[in-house]
């Protein structure tokens, strides 16, 4: 019994918290492609070691500004996905993974205002009518 050969694709969201250590530049890949790397540092104690991890995160296409709204050395929370390539050259075939983040929130300590990106907030008055002969047809 042949059986068609199905792409499976898995999307798991994953959540990492650390302290935002290093912001590249955009890098053009292709014309129609553009990546952003950064990098964040994990600390945590293991039985009773202090263990430090370096965790290179990648922002693909519209997603690359995302990293702008916080500053290095902010405490962050990134949202990934893993990706998982294969890759074929000359009879040798290698594998590698890419942590696509697709949003940052910044970690608040107690008496630090939150970067608020303006852009992703309307004015108050975007919703009111400028027409007197407007209708008001809400219940209440």
């Amino acid at each position: 019994m042949n059986l068609p050969l199905k792409k499976i694709s898995i999307n798991m969201s994953y959540e990492l918290t650390g302290k935002l250590l290093i912001k590249f530049d955009t890098t053009q890949r292709t014309e129609s492609f553009k990546t952003r790397e950064f990098v964040v540092e994990k600390s945590e104690d293991v039985n009773g070691k202090l263990i430090t991890n370096y965790i290179k995160f990648q922002c693909v296409q519209d997603r690359t500004g995302i990293i702008d709204r916080v500053n290095v050395g902010d405490e962050i929370k990134v949202h990934f996905n893993i990706r998982g390539s294969k890759w074929e050259k000359d009879g040798r075939v290698s594998y590698f993974n890419n942590l696509d983040a697709w949003r940052i929130e910044q970690i608040l300590k107690p008496g630090k205002e939150a970067n608020i990106d303006n852009d992703y907030f309307e004015p108050l008055d975007t919703f009111t009518s400028s027409s007197e002969d407007a209708i008001d047809d809400l219940p209440f």
